[in-house]
Protein backbone atom coordinates (compact mmCIF):
# COMPACT_ATOMS: atom_id res chain seq x y z
CA UNK A 1 0.00 0.00 0.00
CA UNK A 2 1.44 3.63 -1.36
CA UNK A 3 2.15 5.49 1.98
CA UNK A 4 -0.13 8.56 0.31
CA UNK A 5 -2.92 6.22 1.19
CA UNK A 6 -2.99 7.08 5.47
CA UNK A 7 -2.59 10.75 4.74
CA UNK A 8 -5.12 12.46 6.50
CA UNK A 9 -6.58 11.88 9.88
CA UNK A 10 -3.54 12.29 12.00
CA UNK A 11 -2.06 14.67 13.52
CA UNK A 12 1.70 16.66 12.93
CA UNK A 13 4.15 14.74 15.49
CA UNK A 14 6.68 17.42 16.86
CA UNK A 15 9.49 17.82 19.53
CA UNK A 16 8.41 20.78 20.56
CA UNK A 17 10.64 23.19 21.93
CA UNK A 18 9.51 24.99 25.33
CA UNK A 19 12.86 25.41 27.18
CA UNK A 20 12.41 28.74 29.38
CA UNK A 21 8.80 29.56 27.91
CA UNK A 22 5.91 30.07 30.51
CA UNK A 23 3.59 27.07 30.64
CA UNK A 24 0.03 27.88 32.58
CA UNK A 25 -1.14 24.49 34.51
CA UNK A 26 -4.66 25.01 35.80
CA UNK A 27 -6.04 22.43 38.01
CA UNK A 28 -3.85 20.39 40.80
CA UNK A 29 -4.86 16.79 40.59
CA UNK A 30 -3.56 13.31 39.24
CA UNK A 31 -3.47 14.72 35.50
CA UNK A 32 -2.15 18.20 36.41
CA UNK A 33 0.73 16.00 38.19
CA UNK A 34 1.07 14.18 34.92
CA UNK A 35 1.34 17.84 32.94
CA UNK A 36 3.93 18.95 35.66
CA UNK A 37 5.69 16.02 34.89
CA UNK A 38 5.74 16.09 31.06
CA UNK A 39 6.34 19.42 31.01
CA UNK A 40 9.48 19.90 33.35
CA UNK A 41 11.09 17.34 30.65
CA UNK A 42 11.05 20.77 28.31
CA UNK A 43 13.32 22.93 31.28
CA UNK A 44 9.91 25.15 30.55
CA UNK A 45 9.09 27.73 33.42
CA UNK A 46 5.50 26.73 35.19
CA UNK A 47 2.72 27.86 36.69
CA UNK A 48 0.26 26.01 38.62
CA UNK A 49 -3.43 27.52 39.35
CA UNK A 50 -5.25 25.03 42.24
CA UNK A 51 -6.63 25.56 45.81
CA UNK A 52 -4.17 23.65 48.02
CA UNK A 53 -7.39 21.31 48.79
CA UNK A 54 -7.14 20.09 45.45
CA UNK A 55 -3.40 18.91 45.26
CA UNK A 56 -2.19 15.66 43.81
CA UNK A 57 0.42 14.44 46.13
CA UNK A 58 2.60 14.27 43.83
CA UNK A 59 1.97 17.62 42.40
CA UNK A 60 2.49 18.89 45.94
CA UNK A 61 5.68 17.25 45.80
CA UNK A 62 6.49 18.67 42.46
CA UNK A 63 5.73 21.93 43.91
CA UNK A 64 8.00 21.64 46.50
CA UNK A 65 11.21 20.03 45.45
CA UNK A 66 11.00 22.21 41.75
CA UNK A 67 10.47 25.64 43.29
CA UNK A 68 13.16 26.82 40.60
CA UNK A 69 10.69 25.59 37.52
CA UNK A 70 7.23 25.83 39.39
CA UNK A 71 5.58 28.79 40.84
CA UNK A 72 2.40 27.42 42.67
CA UNK A 73 -0.93 30.12 43.60
CA UNK A 74 -3.21 28.44 45.66
CA UNK A 75 -6.40 29.81 44.16
CA UNK A 76 -8.76 29.06 41.17
CA UNK A 77 -8.37 30.51 37.84
CA UNK A 78 -9.54 34.39 38.12
CA UNK A 79 -9.66 35.03 34.41
CA UNK A 80 -7.90 36.20 31.09
CA UNK A 81 -5.40 38.06 33.07
CA UNK A 82 -4.05 34.97 34.15
CA UNK A 83 -2.38 34.08 30.46
CA UNK A 84 -0.79 37.04 30.07
CA UNK A 85 3.01 36.45 28.94
CA UNK A 86 1.77 32.33 28.34
CA UNK A 87 3.15 30.35 25.84
CA UNK A 88 1.40 27.37 26.83
CA UNK A 89 -2.36 26.57 28.45
CA UNK A 90 -3.22 23.59 30.00
CA UNK A 91 -6.58 22.63 32.18
CA UNK A 92 -6.69 19.53 34.22
CA UNK A 93 -10.60 20.15 36.03
CA UNK A 94 -13.10 18.65 36.67
CA UNK A 95 -15.30 21.36 35.58
CA UNK A 96 -15.90 21.34 31.87
CA UNK A 97 -17.44 24.77 31.24
CA UNK A 98 -14.59 26.78 32.79
CA UNK A 99 -12.36 24.64 30.47
CA UNK A 100 -13.94 25.41 27.65
CA UNK A 101 -14.35 29.09 29.06
CA UNK A 102 -10.18 28.85 29.81
CA UNK A 103 -9.81 27.19 26.04
CA UNK A 104 -11.73 30.02 24.27
CA UNK A 105 -9.52 32.58 25.61
CA UNK A 106 -6.31 31.58 25.00
CA UNK A 107 -7.66 30.97 21.40
CA UNK A 108 -8.24 34.87 21.65
CA UNK A 109 -4.93 34.98 22.28
CA UNK A 110 -3.36 32.67 20.01
CA UNK A 111 -1.71 30.80 23.05
CA UNK A 112 -2.09 26.84 22.23
CA UNK A 113 -4.04 25.21 24.47
CA UNK A 114 -5.02 21.54 25.93
CA UNK A 115 -7.81 20.90 27.85
CA UNK A 116 -7.42 17.29 29.45
CA UNK A 117 -10.05 14.14 28.66
CA UNK A 118 -11.94 17.02 25.88
CA UNK A 119 -10.45 15.89 22.81
CA UNK A 120 -12.01 18.44 20.74
CA UNK A 121 -11.22 21.07 22.96
CA UNK A 122 -7.13 20.83 22.09
CA UNK A 123 -4.67 22.21 20.23
CA UNK A 124 -2.58 18.98 20.88
CA UNK A 125 -2.27 16.13 22.71
CA UNK A 126 -0.08 14.60 25.74
CA UNK A 127 0.88 10.96 24.78
CA UNK A 128 2.58 8.10 25.71
CA UNK A 129 6.46 8.69 25.97
CA UNK A 130 9.53 6.61 26.06
CA UNK A 131 12.68 8.49 27.40
CA UNK A 132 16.21 7.33 27.69
CA UNK A 133 18.19 10.45 27.42
CA UNK A 134 18.27 12.25 24.40
CA UNK A 135 16.05 9.62 22.88
CA UNK A 136 11.84 10.26 23.45
CA UNK A 137 9.57 8.07 21.45
CA UNK A 138 5.85 9.18 21.59
CA UNK A 139 2.82 6.90 21.03
CA UNK A 140 -0.32 9.10 20.27
CA UNK A 141 -3.87 7.62 19.26
CA UNK A 142 -4.43 11.34 18.15
CA UNK A 143 -7.18 11.50 21.44
CA UNK A 144 -8.74 8.22 20.94
CA UNK A 145 -7.33 5.66 23.09
CA UNK A 146 -4.60 6.88 26.11
CA UNK A 147 -5.02 3.59 28.07
CA UNK A 148 -4.14 1.87 24.12
CA UNK A 149 -1.36 4.41 23.74
CA UNK A 150 0.07 2.75 27.08
CA UNK A 151 -0.20 -0.65 26.10
CA UNK A 152 1.61 0.10 22.66
CA UNK A 153 4.27 1.77 24.43
CA UNK A 154 5.02 -1.52 26.84
CA UNK A 155 5.55 -3.37 23.69
CA UNK A 156 8.11 -1.11 21.74
CA UNK A 157 10.01 -0.91 25.05
CA UNK A 158 10.58 -4.47 24.78
CA UNK A 159 11.72 -3.97 21.17
CA UNK A 160 14.73 -1.84 22.45
CA UNK A 161 18.07 -3.04 23.75
CA UNK A 162 18.04 -0.08 26.27
CA UNK A 163 21.54 1.09 24.80
CA UNK A 164 19.78 3.61 22.32
CA UNK A 165 20.16 6.70 25.20
CA UNK A 166 23.81 6.02 25.69
CA UNK A 167 24.23 5.50 22.17
CA UNK A 168 22.63 8.77 21.33
CA UNK A 169 24.77 10.82 23.66
CA UNK A 170 27.92 9.25 22.20
CA UNK A 171 26.38 9.82 18.54
CA UNK A 172 26.09 13.12 19.46
CA UNK A 173 29.33 14.17 20.52
CA UNK A 174 31.05 12.40 17.90
CA UNK A 175 28.75 14.81 15.67
CA UNK A 176 30.28 17.76 17.28
CA UNK A 177 33.92 16.60 16.92
CA UNK A 178 32.88 15.98 12.78
CA UNK A 179 31.99 19.47 12.51
CA UNK A 180 34.64 21.07 14.51
CA UNK A 181 36.89 18.62 11.92
CA UNK A 182 34.81 19.18 8.77
CA UNK A 183 33.03 22.74 9.20
CA UNK A 184 30.38 23.96 7.54
CA UNK A 185 27.08 24.19 7.01
CA UNK A 186 25.13 22.75 4.13
CA UNK A 187 27.15 22.08 1.00
CA UNK A 188 29.04 19.45 -0.07
CA UNK A 189 30.99 18.87 3.13
CA UNK A 190 27.86 19.00 5.20
CA UNK A 191 26.04 16.33 2.30
CA UNK A 192 29.28 14.08 3.40
CA UNK A 193 29.19 14.49 6.88
CA UNK A 194 25.82 13.32 6.80
CA UNK A 195 26.46 10.44 4.25
CA UNK A 196 29.00 9.34 6.66
CA UNK A 197 27.55 9.31 9.93
CA UNK A 198 24.10 7.52 8.04
CA UNK A 199 26.90 4.59 6.67
CA UNK A 200 28.31 4.54 10.32
CA UNK A 201 25.13 3.88 11.85
CA UNK A 202 24.06 1.68 9.35
CA UNK A 203 27.34 -0.33 9.49
CA UNK A 204 28.22 -0.43 13.75
CA UNK A 205 25.66 -2.12 16.71
CA UNK A 206 24.12 -0.02 19.06
CA UNK A 207 26.57 -1.72 21.87
CA UNK A 208 29.57 -0.31 20.01
CA UNK A 209 28.78 3.00 20.29
CA UNK A 210 28.27 3.12 24.26
CA UNK A 211 32.18 1.48 24.11
CA UNK A 212 33.38 4.63 22.43
CA UNK A 213 35.61 7.43 23.98
CA UNK A 214 37.22 10.26 23.32
CA UNK A 215 40.45 8.15 22.53
CA UNK A 216 38.49 5.47 19.90
CA UNK A 217 36.59 8.59 18.59
CA UNK A 218 39.66 10.54 17.50
CA UNK A 219 40.83 7.05 16.11
CA UNK A 220 37.69 6.55 14.15
CA UNK A 221 37.67 10.38 12.58
CA UNK A 222 41.58 9.65 12.13
CA UNK A 223 41.41 6.23 10.21
CA UNK A 224 37.78 6.91 8.66
CA UNK A 225 36.89 9.80 8.00
CA UNK A 226 40.63 11.32 7.44
CA UNK A 227 41.22 8.06 5.11
CA UNK A 228 38.79 8.48 2.39
CA UNK A 229 35.27 8.88 4.88
CA UNK A 230 35.44 5.20 5.11
CA UNK A 231 33.95 3.17 8.17
CA UNK A 232 36.34 1.54 10.50
CA UNK A 233 35.06 -1.52 12.09
CA UNK A 234 35.09 -0.97 15.61
CA UNK A 235 37.67 -3.99 16.58
CA UNK A 236 40.20 -2.25 14.36
CA UNK A 237 40.05 1.30 16.37
CA UNK A 238 40.04 -0.47 19.95
CA UNK A 239 36.35 -1.27 20.75
CA UNK A 240 35.81 -4.81 21.96
CA UNK A 241 32.91 -6.19 23.48
CA UNK A 242 32.50 -8.08 26.67
CA UNK A 243 32.41 -11.84 26.22
CA UNK A 244 28.21 -12.14 26.39
CA UNK A 245 27.05 -9.03 25.03
CA UNK A 246 24.64 -9.30 22.55
CA UNK A 247 23.62 -7.41 19.94
CA UNK A 248 20.85 -5.42 19.54
CA UNK A 249 17.57 -6.95 18.55
CA UNK A 250 16.61 -4.28 16.03
CA UNK A 251 19.36 -2.75 13.58
CA UNK A 252 19.84 0.92 14.43
CA UNK A 253 18.32 1.59 10.31
CA UNK A 254 15.36 -0.17 11.68
CA UNK A 255 15.26 1.76 15.18
CA UNK A 256 15.98 5.00 13.35
CA UNK A 257 12.45 4.43 11.31
CA UNK A 258 10.89 3.90 14.56
CA UNK A 259 11.79 6.71 16.14
CA UNK A 260 10.51 8.84 12.92
CA UNK A 261 7.27 7.27 13.06
CA UNK A 262 6.87 7.59 17.02
CA UNK A 263 8.76 11.03 18.22
CA UNK A 264 8.03 13.76 19.50
CA UNK A 265 8.00 15.18 23.07
CA UNK A 266 4.44 16.63 21.89
CA UNK A 267 1.80 16.34 19.27
CA UNK A 268 0.33 19.24 17.74
CA UNK A 269 -1.11 20.98 14.84
CA UNK A 270 -0.84 24.27 16.63
CA UNK A 271 2.55 25.93 14.41
CA UNK A 272 0.00 25.73 11.41
CA UNK A 273 -2.57 26.72 13.52
CA UNK A 274 -0.86 29.82 15.20
CA UNK A 275 1.96 30.35 12.41
CA UNK A 276 0.73 34.31 13.23
CA UNK A 277 1.92 34.31 16.60
CA UNK A 278 5.70 35.49 17.89
CA UNK A 279 7.53 33.13 20.17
Amino acid sequence: MDDSDNLGGGSLLIAWQLKDRKVLIVGGGEVASQRIQSILTTDAYITVLSPQAGLHPRTSNLINTRNDRITYHDRLFRGPEELERMDMVLTALDDNDLSRQIVQMSRKKRIPVNAADIPDLCDFYFGAQIRDGPLQIMISTNGNGPRMASLIKTRLQKGLSGHEGQALVKIGQLRNILKERAPGVGGQVGRHRMKWMAELCNQWEMEDFTALDETTMTRLLDDGWDKGRHIPKPEGIGIHRPRGTTAPRYPIPVLQIAIAFATGALTATVLLLYRGRKW
